[in-house]
């Protein structure tokens, strides 16, 4: 019998990484590993807290002979500070991909994030992936964000031995998930502003599990935005998702930026003001039709299950 093959999968501690490793456990052998904390996967996996950027990092890949990465690592801005961050998702990112290189790792997968666009009145109504990555001119906080995604860029094209495939999803929902629209779903009186009711994506976790998975076996290099066909308004899916809206002053931006401040809303962080205001909508086609993807969760499965939290 041949002995399964091996994948580092980062960021391990999340329930996105969780649901990749228990659907990918049976047919490899998973190393996770995560920046902030050793997890305890309650299955017979190996698992590491470590720097990516200490020497200790390296001999995990002295160790094992990794047939690919699913690199899903990434600190968001309401985790660290700036200077950690950076140091994180960008610095550590470099080291992955250099250790990646050195040790002949042939498939490299990285999750990025639909915020890299920027959310600006003069984006067009539907980004592809050659719409340029504006969110840190508008705010620092997504520097690295960014970043991270140019950096990835560059080596998926100075070095076509990685294969490297670059996702940028949607917002991820559903059980286990943390991210701020997620939050916002989750409370019974979520913040909007006045005046403003962007529409919306939204993909189920575990379809987003599945679109991980199939791009990491499929392994075709290349960018892609993930996303499912329909969309909704932020108001709409906050009452679907069964909570009341708290409209608060849009103006001045600063005065928004301080309620938010005053009143600690993990689900309304200052630095995303914009992605309240202004529409966000990827195209997530070229993903579909490269990979035979097609989500099984709608929308109203989405809501749901926070409505069910209620």
């Amino acid at each position: 019998m041949e002995p399964k093959k091996k994948i580092l999968v980062t960021g391990a501690a999340g329930a996105l990484a969780k649901k990749v490793i228990e659907q990918l456990k049976k047919e490899y052998k998973i190393i996770a590993v995560d920046f902030r904390t050793k997890v305890d996967l309650g299955i017979p996996v190996e698992s590491y807290k470590v720097d990516f950027n200490k020497r200790i990092f390296e001999d995990i890949f002295r160790e094992h002979e990794f047939d690919g990465i699913i690199h899903l690592g990434r600190i968001s801005a309401q985790e660290l500070n700036r200077f950690t961050r950076y140091n994180a998702n960008v610095t550590g990112t470099r080291k992955l991909l250099d250790l990646a290189r050195k040790y002949n790792v042939p498939k490299v997968l990285v999750l990025s994030t639909y915020f890299v666009y920027g959310a600006s009145a003069y984006n067009p109504s539907l980004l592809d992936e050659l719409t340029p990555l504006k969110a840190s001119e508008l705010t620092m906080d997504l520097v690295d964000s960014v970043e991270l995604e140019n950096l990835c860029n560059i080596y998926l094209y100075k070095h076509p031995e990685l294969n490297i495939t670059i996702l940028r999803p949607c917002n991820i929902a559903g059980p286990g998930v943390r991210n701020t629209f997620s939050k916002l779903l989750s409370e019974k009186r979520s913040p909007v502003l006045w005046g403003f009711s962007p529409l919306m994506q939204f993909i189920h976790i575990d379809d987003m599990r599945d679109a991980i998975c199939l791009a990491f076996e499929k392994n075709i290099r290349g960018v892609y935005n993930i996303a499912p066909d329909d969309y909704i308004s932020l108001q709409d899916a906050i009452k679907a998702a069964g909570a009341k809206t708290i409209p608060i002053p849009s103006i001045p931006p600063s005065l928004t930026e301080s309620i938010s401040k005053y009143l600690q809303w993990k689900s309304f962080p200052p630095y995303l003001i914009n992605y309240f205001k202004y529409p966000v909508i990827i195209d997530g086609r070229l993903f579909a039709k490269t990979f035979g993807f097609k989500p099984k969760k709608s929308l109203q499965d989405i809501f749901t299950y926070y409505k069910s939290l209620k």
